[in-house]
């Protein structure tokens, strides 16, 4: 029986309600579990207005899955056909399609809660090694959390959409041919405003249209990973983003050279300084770098924490020389290993370390290694993940332990084996290594504050949140190493190095969240270090490298983007998180993002007011500083003048 209902618009607005209603709940989800982000006053119209942002995103990624299906139900309607193979083709289509989006809204509130950024192409950097990163989520029993929404979203959307197909697929209809045009076309202009998201000519959707607020969790919570997710990828194919373009190679260079003292530029390499001492100490140092996964300055109580999370690491910092102002270069751990140990900068979604043609740096093992010093790197877990070992042994490390290296029995997660283990493992190493005759540089990457997380039974925390327990276990590890380190013959004789990998999101104030990059960063050497001393100036990752070698007293070539800290200072201090950065001084923090989103804050008063329209001059200082740095570090991989 023929009728005038156009269900060829009744079933995609059917649909549209129901993949509206599940990407809602996602959003829900995502707010409740990362409701602790919001840390300055809640506005309820904001909340409500966050999540009218989120329909307008969740309406662009609905609108293109169902535009192809609406035309072939639009071609039926318009002929008075009743395709049953192409409807059951569609329904699957659908559904397919759906189900990926849910999947993507159901990995975005985990990724959040690590990175503070939605889903995006970096997520898929981490697939290089998909076994490892599939099992890192399968062990850790908080994710399974999100794995409920998704079963649930994709059964009852499978349920409801067979409901909705199995009585809106009669399209023969007894309206008047030009009518069913008509009305159809009008529905198809609607539809394509749906994927624009915008009625305004100049521009369709963009991320930065989801920003409206000062609040930075509200602002990222109206996006559609989805739409953050295919935005990322298109933006990374573009040439223009597969290297950046900043400033001028030549201008960048000049100021940098200009920020540097340097006087008379070499030729070849642009960066290149000698660092001469005063003085040459006779007997070499050991050095020992210890770079702390998430270890956030924010998780001290030198740095106003109250959880009692780190003892020893608060302890150890009044007990030689402390940089209270130090930040990673990125978010990522790659960004925290390649900054610390070869002093280059993150530059926002490339992995230096992961290029199918590895570059040589002179690196700290590199220059170490020309000193006679012996080169080894411990990491807990798979040393192929991030192509950290190849990468390594390019650029002389000698030795470097992972996994395949560890009793199989002391492996307890897919990370690998506890950070305290391994630097129980590590003591006859080291013992080996200084029997040797000849000092030894040893760089660490704990893994143990990071999911899968797992506390051995022996260790009792005092907290009952996971997250804090974790961070107390990882500041025992580190006790346990001194403790036994201390009682070796090469402890009185050996500088002890702390930084982070990168910090942790917490209580941001702002799109770019500073705990997430403020890392603490202790010199540590009880027999050596006499005048302890807490030092105010920025500092980053990229300046590690040129300070040991500074307090070692050892002349180098110092070809990075890194100073001495013992002997100048930087104006600002920068870093990178993908899609922005940010550079910040002992007052301002500014935040500049891809879609040319400019933010100058007090970020000491967590004031939320962006004073950049008032202060052109600061930003402009900060900008030129920060894009010339990174523009430099640019032209020295695509030049190979590393």
């Amino acid at each position: 029986m023929t009728q005038k209902v156009y269900k060829n618009i009744c079933i995609v607005l059917k649909i549209y309600s129901l993949s509206l209603i599940l990407f809602t709940l996602f959003r829900v989800v995502l707010f409740l579990s990362d409701f602790s982000k919001i840390n300055n006053s809640l506005s309820i119209s904001d909340v409500f207005y966050s999540f009218f942002m989120g329909l307008r995103f969740d309406i662009v990624i609905s609108s293109y899955i169902l535009a192809l299906p609406f035309l072939i139900f639009t071609f039926q309607f318009i002929n008075n056909k009743n395709f049953k193979v192409i409807n059951k083709i569609l329904f699957y289509y659908i559904f397919i399609f759906f189900s990926i989006s849910f999947l993507v809204s159901a990995a975005d509130i985990p990724y959040f809660n690590q990175f503070y950024t939605r889903f995006s192409i970096t997520a898929f950097e981490w697939f290089n090694s998909p076994v490892f990163v599939c099992k890192m989520i399968l062990q850790e029993p908080s994710y399974y959390l999100y794995i409920i929404p998704y079963i649930i979203s994709i059964f009852v959307f499978y349920k409801i959409l067979k409901v909705i197909f199995k009585f809106n697929t009669d399209f023969k209809s007894t309206s008047r041919v030009y009518l069913k045009v008509l009305i159809s076309a009008f529905f198809l202009v609607v539809l394509f405003l749906g994927i624009r998201g915008r009625i305004d000519e100049k521009s369709p959707i963009r991320v930065g249209t989801a920003y409206f607020c000062n609040n930075p969790f509200l602002n990222q919570l109206g996006l559609n990973p989805n739409f953050t997710l295919i935005r990322s990828c298109l933006d990374n194919k573009k040439e223009d983003n597969k290297s950046i373009n900043l400033v001028i190679d030549s201008v960048a260079l000049k100021n940098v050279q200009h920020y540097l003292n340097i006087k008379k530029p070499n030729v070849n390499f642009p960066l290149l300084r000698k660092q001469t001492m005063d003085s040459i100490v006779n007997k070499k140092i050991n050095v020992v770098v210890i770079m702390m996964e998430s270890m956030s300055a924010a998780k001290m109580k030198r740095h106003g924490n109250t959880d009692n999370l780190t003892p020893f690491l608060d302890g150890i910092a009044n007990e030689g020389y402390y940089f209270e102002n130090t930040y990673s270069s990125g978010i990522h751990t790659f960004n925290g290993i390649f900054s610390t140990l070869f002093s280059y900068p993150a530059l926002f979604r490339q992995h230096p370390m992961n290029e199918s043609a590895m570059l040589k740096y002179r690196g700290i093992a590199t220059t170490l290694k020309e000193n006679n010093y012996s080169t080894t790197y411990f990491t807990t877990h798979d040393g192929q993940f991030d192509n950290v070992e190849g990468f390594l042994k390019l650029n002389d490390f000698e030795n470097v332990i992972s996994k395949k290296d560890y009793p199989s029995e002391q492996v307890k997660t897919t990370l690998g084996v506890p950070d305290d283990y391994m630097f129980e493992f590590a003591i006859p190493k080291l013992n080996a290594l200084s029997n040797l005759n000849k000092p030894f540089f040893v760089a660490f990457m704990t893994a143990s504050d990071h999911g899968p997380f797992y506390i051995p039974e022996y260790f009792k925390p005092k907290n009952s949140d996971i997250r804090k327990q974790i961070v107390e276990y990882a500041d025992y590890s580190l006790k346990k190493f001194i403790h036994l380190a201390s009682k070796q013959k090469w402890f009185n004789n050996t500088l002890f190095v702390f930084i982070a990998d990168h910090g942790a999101p917490m209580n941001p104030t702002y799109d770019l969240a500073l705990n997430y990059n403020h890392s603490p960063l202790i010199f540590y050497a009880p027999k050596i270090i006499k005048d302890k001393k807490v030092f105010s100036k920025m500092a980053g990752q990229i300046d590690v490298f040129p300070s040991i070698m500074g307090f070692l007293k050892l002349p180098f070539n110092n070809n990075t983007l890194g100073i001495n800290l013992f002997t100048d200072e930087r104006p600002y201090i920068y870093f990178n998180a993908d899609d922005k950065y940010g550079v910040i001084d002992d007052k301002w923090f500014l935040m500049v993002r891809i879609d040319n989103f400019i933010g100058l804050y007090k970020y000491r008063v967590n004031d939320v007011k962006n004073y950049a329209a008032e202060n052109p001059e600061i930003v402009s200082k900060m900008k030129i500083y920060t894009e010339s740095n990174l523009q430099s570090f640019q032209y020295v991989l695509k030049n190979k003048k590393q």
